[in-house]
């Protein structure tokens, strides 16, 4: 046991296993990712989503998560697929990490998986694993891990896979020969910042959730009415928006998954509005059953169909 590579022998469970890039990073505290962070809190760029207000120390310090961390190791899956929308006006357009089926799911059993599989090989060590579930900057990790850089849309994009990959966290006491972070590569590309119809990314790498459409078609009440600067630029999204991503030159490279998981469930990458406004609560149960899309709930997704039609 004592003459396995840790390294070496989680980035090849990782291929095994289907992630697509694995990255490694030191446990220190995330002094000015923190500071960045509680600054967008401050401005209100998070909305009313208040699970992300909880100033919570491990987001600084993730040694608070695991006692005794030493390395953070960060998984990326790679989520893109040859589909498109067709942008027909019947047609509600759904986000493209939402065609298959929840990332939270898939990628966190195969995490348990691998960080079961560790603990067998490293039995005196600790691993816990995390996908978009606690109080961690995935992102920054990623970055740290020298996984990519944050573009400026805010999201991770690594020079693969663009921006369309999922983040897996794993953090361990073991410690493992971190990796070194690469260079910011947007340029002076502002693609994404232009192209963004209601502004909501309000400088690099700040996003006003308050103004952008995913916040409004996915993390809304059903009850809340949306504004008429939002309600004009819908263009046609039911759940979600891609557009800040289908821009970005880095997604240019058509590198698709072969993870079943996230290809569109019957090859839909939209739905029929009609259908969504006829829908009962049981057959959107059915229909929806481990996926994304049961997030925004079937009256958050009747409304956002109803205010497509309006226009």
């Amino acid at each position: 046991m004592q003459n396995i590579d840790p390294k070496s022998f989680l980035k090849r469970i990782s291929e095994d296993f289907g992630f697509d890039d694995i990255g490694f990073a030191a446990v220190e505290k995330l002094e000015k990712e923190y500071e960045f962070y509680l600054n967008w809190l401050d401005k209100g760029f998070h909305g009313k989503m208040q699970y992300l207000a909880r100033r919570e120390g491990k987001r600084r310090d993730i040694s608070m998560v695991l006692d005794g961390a030493a390395t953070v190791i960060v998984l990326l899956q790679n989520y893109n697929t040859n589909y498109k929308h067709s942008n027909s006006k019947h047609l509600g357009k759904i986000s493209r990490y939402a065609w298959g089926d929840d990332y939270h799911d898939v990628m966190k059993k195969k995490l348990k998986k691998i960080s079961n599989l560790a603990g067998e090989f490293f039995p005196e060590n600790k691993f816990k694993v995390y996908v978009d579930t606690g109080p961690v900057l995935e992102k920054q990790w990623a970055v740290r891990a020298g996984l990519g850089w944050q573009g400026k849309n805010s999201l991770l994009l690594n020079k693969h896979f663009g921006s369309y990959v999922f983040i897996g966290i794993m953090i361990t006491d073991l410690v493992i020969n971190p990796d070194n972070p690469v260079r910011d590569m947007c340029g002076k590309c502002t693609a994404c910042i232009d192209a963004c119809p209601v502004d909501a990314i309000v400088e690099p790498k700040v996003v006003d959730s308050r103004k952008c459409l995913s916040y409004w078609t996915i993390e809304t009440k059903e009850d809340t009415i949306f504004p008429k600067e939002i309600s004009d630029k819908l263009n046609g999204w039911l759940f979600g928006c891609d557009i800040c991503q289908e821009v970005c030159p880095w997604n240019s490279k058509n590198i698709y998954t072969n993870i079943n998981n996230f290809k569109p469930r019957n090859g839909e990458t939209e739905l029929s509005l009609d259908d969504i406004l006829n829908m009962t609560e049981s057959e959107f149960r059915l229909r929806f059953k481990n996926s994304p899309i049961k997030r925004s709930k079937l009256p958050g997704l009747k409304r956002n169909a109803k205010t497509i039609l309006k226009k």
